[in-house]
């Protein structure tokens, strides 16, 4: 089983364009870690300050590491929350 984040998140208004920039460069990062296997951020067509991300993992260590990551660090942590206005995690498995 694979290990699966959700994330839903609101942009600060006039603040989606630089989020979902940044979403970008951490998405390219993101993707070249061992253990990623899907990394990806998309924006609501019916409103845009809404985004979600999907991430899936091999296992619960390797979201771990994405997390102490200094792109992580820098780009989420650093720049990408403080341009939310709201932000909810959920964790899941694969069903295999």
């Amino acid at each position: 089983m694979a290990f699966v984040l959700v994330v839903k998140m609101r942009a600060l208004e006039g603040k989606d364009d630089e989020a979902a920039e940044v979403m970008r460069e951490l998405a390219e990062a993101t993707r070249r870690e061992p253990g990623c296997i899907h990394y990806i951020p998309v924006r609501s067509i019916e409103e845009p300050r809404d985004f979600l991300f999907y991430e899936q993992y091999v296992d619960r260590a390797a979201l771990d590491d994405h997390g102490a990551s200094e792109h992580f660090q820098r780009l989420a942590a650093g720049r990408l929350f403080g341009l939310m206005e709201s932000r909810e995690r959920s964790f899941f498995e694969t069903v295999e």
